[in-house]
């Protein structure tokens, strides 16, 4: 099932998206896509119905971030080897964790701000994981029954607050807007093999990354695992996995967005989002 949310912000309604492409509400079903929903029991209630029974949805209509109720809004850094050399940063022996604040979650289409005085904001086309079952000191060979499904997430970062202002790269990942999700969560039986989904990003028509989620250093079964050695992961919580080279500053020189500046996000199966920049 390919699960959205859909309506102005702040008042967005479930939905999923059928096997024509169209867009169906899921409100008289459940309240929204959040932990409750995202529980494997319910996914296999959605399952069982019959989308061409749910009201459609007309096109054009806004679509918000994919899952709401986001308790902790996980990154892991540097997952990428030729990202990590591109950034000048060793490969980390274990993964690299920061948190993004839940409150920077938008819709995959939304503007995206630079914050005021930025003038270092980033783009990060990432695999996006989604829980659906709670789990604390998860083993590997049991992670993948945690997962909901995954999404398509821009990690928008600035990277003179992340790397110039000292302490932790949250400063640099939580500023408003700066954690587009969506435009769906792909459930993860309808992903053939997550380990190898090309992702791309565009800044301006021109693609700026071309990777693949091949390259990834730690998988998806090891960073469940590793993370809820940590913490206790949550229906709803997501957990954003890297990304491949061609950030911004990584080029020589380096390049950052602009007011003005269009991008286009897009994993393979997972979507595209299509974001507009603009100053705060």
């Amino acid at each position: 099932m390919k699960l959205v949310r859909f309506g102005a912000p702040g008042e967005e309604k479930p939905g999923l998206v059928d096997a024509a492409g169209r867009l169906r509400d899921l409100s008289s079903v459940v309240a929204d896509i959040d932990g409750k929903t995202l529980a494997p029991e319910s996914l296999d209630r959605l399952r069982a119905l019959d989308p061409a029974q749910l009201p459609e949805v007309p096109e054009g209509t806004r679509l918000g971030s994919c899952v709401t109720g986001v308790g902790n809004f996980i990154a892991v850094g540097l997952n990428y080897a030729d990202h990590a050399a591109e950034s000048g940063m060793p490969v980390p022996e274990e993964p690299v964790l920061f948190n993004k604040a839940p409150s920077c979650i938008v819709g995959p289409d939304d503007t995206v701000l630079i914050p005021p005085g930025s003038e270092k904001t980033d783009w990060e086309v990432e695999l996006a994981i989604v829980i659906g079952k709670q789990g604390s000191y998860i083993a590997e060979a049991d992670a993948l029954d945690h997962v909901a499904g995954y999404c398509v997430c821009n990690d928008v970062s600035e990277r003179s607050y992340q790397l110039e202002r000292g302490g932790q790269w949250t400063k640099g990942k939580g500023c408003p807007t700066f954690g587009p999700l969506g435009p769906w969560m792909v459930t993860r039986d309808e992903v053939e093999n997550v380990d190898d989904l090309a992702m791309t990003l565009a800044v301006n028509g021109e693609v700026v990354q071309d990777g693949s989620t091949r390259t990834m250093i730690f998988k998806v079964p090891y960073l469940v695992s590793y993370i809820s050695q940590f913490m206790t992961l949550m229906p709803g919580d997501v957990i954003t996995t890297g990304t491949p080279p061609g950030v911004g500053l990584g080029m020589k020189p380096p390049r950052y967005l602009k007011d003005g500046d269009t991008m286009r996000v897009e994993i393979q199966g997972l979507g595209v989002q299509r974001q507009k920049v603009a100053a705060a």
